[in-house]
């Protein structure tokens, strides 16, 4: 399940890093796999809201459009959503990149802290074998002109990295995965914050990797 905000969600005509990553996994991966969410729209730029079906490949398959991530929405949001999502779903792996929305709008570094704790109690609590990969939040281009936000930002993933090492289990295992190799505002994003095509790449590759090194899940991602 591909948990996330307005850079997993995506926008109308975007190819988003979940096709890129459903891409890999069709190339590398050997076993049987779903991709599982309660929701498959974009976010529609016109109306404001999510409701696009608009990807930039109309032929992605429904089935692997699933996700549970939205523009505007942060570990604040997701945490009241994710235990029924997990279980509804039945998902074993969760691929979540959340944060940048909290930091900017809503929470401090240890209140949003806080919320992925309580993220995580929720997701174990449907399924206590429930396994993560966590992004590190993502410098903007917010964060390169205001020193106060990138500290807060800087703060927080310092936090993650602890909630990781912290609550990681045998059973429900944690990761922490690298920031995406080389990412460059200028050229992995549209605007300063939303992935191109080459950021869609990136992100797509930082998962895909975490998940190989750790667990043997898929291979390395494609260059």
């Amino acid at each position: 399940m591909f948990v996330g905000d307005s850079m997993t969600v995506g926008s109308a005509g975007d190819y988003t890093w979940r096709y890129r990553m459903w891409q890999h996994l069709n190339a590398s991966y050997g076993g049987p796999y779903r991709i599982v969410g309660p929701r498959r729209e974009l976010y529609d730029p016109a109306a404001d809201a999510a409701g696009s079906l608009d990807y930039g490949d109309p032929d992605f398959p429904e089935r692997a459009r699933a996700h549970l991530a939205g523009w505007g929405e942060g570990w604040l949001h997701m945490a009241p959503l994710i235990a029924e999502a997990v279980r509804k779903g039945k998902a074993d792996t969760l691929l979540v990149s959340l944060g940048l929305i909290d930091l900017g709008f809503y929470t401090n570094a240890e209140q949003t802290a806080d919320n992925v704790r309580g993220f995580l109690a929720e997701a174990r609590a449907a399924n206590p074998r429930v396994r993560a990969v966590l992004m590190p939040v993502l410098h903007n281009v917010r964060a390169l002109a205001e020193p106060h936000f990138a500290a807060e930002v800087e703060r927080f993933n310092e936090l993650l990295g602890k909630i990781v090492a912290d609550l990681a289990e045998p059973a429900s295992p944690l990761l922490l995965a690298s920031p995406p190799e080389g990412w460059d505002t200028q050229r992995d994003t549209y605007d300063g914050t939303h992935p191109s095509a080459a950021g869609e790449h990136r992100i797509a590759a930082a998962f895909a990797d975490a998940m190989y090194q750790a667990w043997d899940v898929g291979g390395p991602y494609g260059r």
